[in-house]
């Protein structure tokens, strides 16, 4: 993963998506852009960005619509919402289907790259589904299931494949899967092998190899993703 900042821009505004792409550049942001709320959704469910800038009035789908889509899949990358709509009960919508922040039409360029910068640092809490898969973890009822059977697991297992979900496609250290759980009251790391066995019987137990999601990655971590995925290099 790039150290710099990915950033979707969906806007179909043409002058002023040019305006704002030249602007992040300056920026040392990287920045792809969709004019349309179609396109737009079609890049979120393929590419790894930090966070999304998203217009509200798009043509093929609207942001709200981009929104409720992409929250319906598991999809928590932050969303900050541009509009020329300031009204309470408009921003109330809007986070209703899942937006993040909003910022309003006439805005800084300065106030956009700040307010993208902190959404950034955070994956969303306006997902209520975390999905890799054919694995999925409702996070309102925290329950689990694969193949839409539900599975058995403790609170502790959940919470690691919460993390291990909300990181996938990306590797996940030990100490951060440790601090994630348990905060600084860690136990001993005979713990976390004990819990980690557990999970993968549960989730890969019934799975062909091809089809399991929990690998470990030498000397590095654990990542959640398909086989057909797997990039990193084992150690």
């Amino acid at each position: 993963m790039s150290d710099h900042l990915q950033l979707l821009l969906v806007e179909d505004d043409i002058d002023l998506a040019t305006a704002i792409i030249d602007y992040l550049e300056l920026e040392d942001i990287q920045c792809d852009h969709a004019a349309n709320g179609a396109v737009g959704v079609n890049l979120i469910e393929t590419n790894q960005y930090d966070v999304v800038v998203l217009d509200l009035n798009l043509p093929k789908m609207n942001g709200l619509e981009v929104c409720e889509r992409i929250r319906a899949q598991g999809i928590d990358v932050p969303v900050l919402m541009l509009t020329a709509r300031d009204t309470l009960d408009d921003k109330l919508v809007g986070f209703s289907k899942g937006a993040d922040d909003y910022l309003i039409k006439p805005f800084a360029m300065e106030e956009l790259i700040v307010r993208s910068q902190v959404l950034s640092r955070r994956r969303s809490g306006e997902v209520s589904k975390l999905m890799v898969a054919d694995l999925a973890l409702d996070l309102h009822c925290k329950t689990v299931t694969r193949k839409l059977q539900p599975l058995k697991l403790s609170p502790t297992a959940t919470k690691i494949l919460e993390c291990l979900l909300r990181e996938s496609p990306k590797v996940v250290s030990r100490e951060k899967l440790m601090q994630s759980v348990w905060g600084d009251e860690q136990p001993d790391s005979n713990s976390l092998k004990v819990h980690m066995f557990n999970l993968r019987k549960a989730v890969d137990g019934n799975c062909e190899e091809a089809h399991k999601l929990i690998h470990t990655v030498t000397g590095q971590g654990f990542v959640l993703k398909v086989e057909s995925e797997k990039s990193v290099p084992t150690l």
